[in-house]
């Protein structure tokens, strides 16, 4: 049989986190280092690798059906595993002392030794309604993360702080502080972008980095049965279904 098929051969390395190619991730597990990766995202594996759902307590199940947190499977064993979710570009980071905030949306796969913590970021600026949830990654370990189309890492400084559209933020260096605000001062603020086309942005402060991706939309999660407005993850059936209370849905 032959084919230009047989040109998209797996990438050969001795990492733990391989990326196949720029849509696929490959983690290989050696028996004692377990990962946690969003249900659903295995593509396929090689060895013997056994599929777990993650324990979640009544609360963290009620979190993670109002977007607020992160449905994830654990899997163990020894062999590779190959992860892809809906197409989205893969890129993989170390999580080391200074911690990382991200959009669960994004999460593909983490190191089980990560910790994860569900954060509020509008609860301090007492935005009702806004509900705006992250995960607070801590420790030490990788993680993959989700981007639609090719990011943008843009470097904050003391002197130089970033403004990220609240949708097009994917994560940020935890130890930044945060300011949400609106980008407009009509009273269509409430509607959707209002008459701008710009609604809630993020602001960050202090000494790190701010991941921001060329899309407004979470990546859809229920594509085949929403229609068009589930494949951008709009309407009952997208992402933005999970969370109908925010202002920008």
């Amino acid at each position: 049989m032959q084919s230009p098929l047989f040109a998209f051969t797996e990438q050969q390395s001795q990492d733990r986190y391989t990326l196949q190619n720029a849509q696929m991730l490959r983690v290989t597990l050696t028996g004692h280092d377990d990962i946690l990766a969003r249900k659903g995202a295995m593509v396929a594996y090689q060895g013997l690798v056994e599929f777990d759902g993650e324990y979640q307590s009544h609360q963290q199940q009620a979190r993670a059906w109002t977007g607020e947190g992160l449905d994830l499977m654990r899997c163990s064993g020894q062999g590779s595993v190959y992860f892809a979710n809906l197409a989205q570009y893969v890129h993989v980071l170390d999580v080391e002392q200074d911690g990382l905030t991200v959009d669960s949306s994004y999460v593909l796969a983490m190191d089980s030794s990560l910790h994860a913590e569900v954060l509020a970021v509008d609860s301090q600026f007492g935005i009702s309604g806004s509900g705006k949830y992250q995960l607070n990654i801590t420790g030490r370990g990788k993680i993959a993360l989700m981007t639609s189309g090719p990011p943008l890492m843009l470097q904050v400084t003391p002197e130089k702080y970033v403004n990220a559209d609240a949708d097009a933020i994917v994560a940020w260096s935890t130890s930044l502080r945060v300011q949400m605000q609106a980008q407009t001062h009509s009273s269509g603020v409430w509607r959707r972008r209002g008459s701008t086309g710009e609604g809630w942005e993020l602001s960050f402060l202090g000494s790190g980095f701010a991941l921001v991706q060329p899309s407004e939309l979470l990546p859809p999660q229920n594509a085949a049965t929403g229609g068009l407005a589930g494949q951008f993850g709009m309407g009952q059936q997208g992402a933005r279904g999970q969370n109908q209370g925010n202002v920008w849905s």
